[in-house]
């Protein structure tokens, strides 16, 4: 395993991300497909996939996706992860060693979605494509109340905004979600966006509202799709949501918590002090994200078929 300074990692990522609003208003030095790959690099030699996880690809409704299987999956044990990345960036080649490390833990096949990004596909592009991805993975047989699906940052929006939709196009839900960081208001009208904006150490607010804008064209802020602080989300399965205690996104994570608990959703939410933006990442490296990454994977296994 790769060893990895803390503190260097999220200046790092602050740095890359502040390149993808550049690329993205073309203002910047070099080309959005560029940064996307330099961005792709960057989180698979940081976190390289685990050993004991294959990775294929698959067309998921018409949606491109990759599956993780790890050695020895538990017969019908499902994950569907929707990757971060400010629905600008990432992609699941990024992502295999977080989805690696959790599907190896949970002992589960994983179905990663590459959902449309913007500017290229904008809101709900990356919804519909959660959705769609999901529709597949039921007509393969595979039983709703076997899946759990998950997701950080933009994805850990989606994690909710996914099952609304989905919900709402007739779709059976699965067996929980857990929303990771969760970018939950694009109003981003949290006292934390404010209080911790010079805290956060890889996240700004000026940033999301630059993402935002880009993010969703002529959509407003407040879409419940976008933001799922404003949707109606009765009927949705048990929710974790887990959240740093230095994340700009904090008030927003509870302000999410309080609204799923409000329509009668089993809503469980986890603060980590002094943590960053999506700190599972570096499970084997802080003992704050092994815990994290340890109480999702025991939250998911609760709601799934017994190994």
């Amino acid at each position: 395993m790769v060893s990895i300074d803390v503190p260097a990692f999220y200046q790092e990522w602050a740095i890359r991300s502040g390149g993808v609003f550049d690329a993205v208003a073309g203002k910047g030095p070099d080309a959005l497909e560029d940064i996307r790959l330099a961005y792709r690099t960057f989180f698979q030699d940081s976190f390289p996939a685990p050993d004991g996880v294959t990775f294929g690809q698959v067309n998921a409704g018409g949606v491109a996706a990759e599956y993780a299987t790890p050695a020895d999956p538990v017969p019908g044990r499902h994950l569907v992860y929707l990757h971060g990345g400010a629905y600008l960036v990432g992609d699941p080649q990024g992502y295999r060693g977080l989805v690696g490390t959790l599907v190896r833990r949970l002992r589960a096949r994983a179905l990663v979605p590459d959902y449309r990004l913007a500017p290229e596909a904008v809101f709900p592009a990356a919804v519909d494509d959660a959705v769609a991805a999901y529709r597949w993975l039921l007509e393969q047989e595979v039983a709703p109340e076997n899946v759990v699906f998950a997701g950080d940052s933009a994805g850990g929006a989606m994690a909710v905004s996914a099952l609304v939709a989905a919900r709402d196009q007739g779709l059976p839900m699965p067996a929980a979600s857990i929303a990771i960081s969760p970018w939950a208001n694009l109003e981003h009208t949290g006292a934390t966006m404010f209080t911790l904006d010079a805290v956060d150490p890889s996240v700004s607010r000026e940033g999301l509202r630059r993402a935002a804008e880009v993010v969703l064209g002529s959509a407003p802020h407040n879409s419940p799709l976008a933001s799922p602080v404003f949707a109606d989300t009765r009927g949705l399965p048990p929710v974790l949501i887990q959240i740093g205690g230095h994340e700009v996104m904090l008030s927003d994570a509870i302000r999410l918590a309080a609204k799923l608990a409000e329509d009668a959703v089993p809503t469980r939410l986890d603060v980590a002090p002094g943590m960053g933006h999506v700190w599972h990442l570096l499970a084997g490296h802080l003992p704050a994200a092994d815990k994290a990454v340890a109480d999702a994977v025991t939250f998911a296994a609760e709601h799934l078929p017994v190994a």
